[in-house]
């Protein structure tokens, strides 16, 4: 049984993401989210390491939202270069999609 708060949906979405990388260093890059819900997403394709905990801003569609980075794929693995992260309150949500819906639907496809 799955033990997540909230549903989640795949997707193939480009975003555009920027912050700070563990160096301290500023970074910008595009990655695909490829999984999302009404309070997070996970992203592949990340180049730029990053902290857990550490606040990244992503863009999708021209809507802009705050993100804080709750894990990360570990190097080596099947999951390098992923991330999940977390909508910090109080931001908007970005998505053009409503992931509760989209799982209704499938479900009584």
């Amino acid at each position: 049984m799955d033990r997540r708060r909230e549903t989640r949906v795949d997707a193939a979405f480009l975003v555009r993401v920027w912050g700070v990388d563990k160096n301290a260093r500023p970074f910008i890059q595009i990655a695909t989210a490829r999984n999302i819900s009404s309070l997070g997403a996970v992203l592949q394709g990340m180049r730029s390491q990053v902290k857990p905990g550490e606040v990244l801003d992503l863009q999708y569609d021209g809507q802009r939202a705050q993100f804080r980075v709750v894990w990360l794929g570990r190097a080596g693995s099947f999951e390098e270069g992923e991330m999940g992260l977390e909508r910090l309150p109080e931001e908007p949500f970005i998505w053009d999609i409503d992931p509760v819906r989209c799982a209704q639907f499938v479900g009584n496809g």
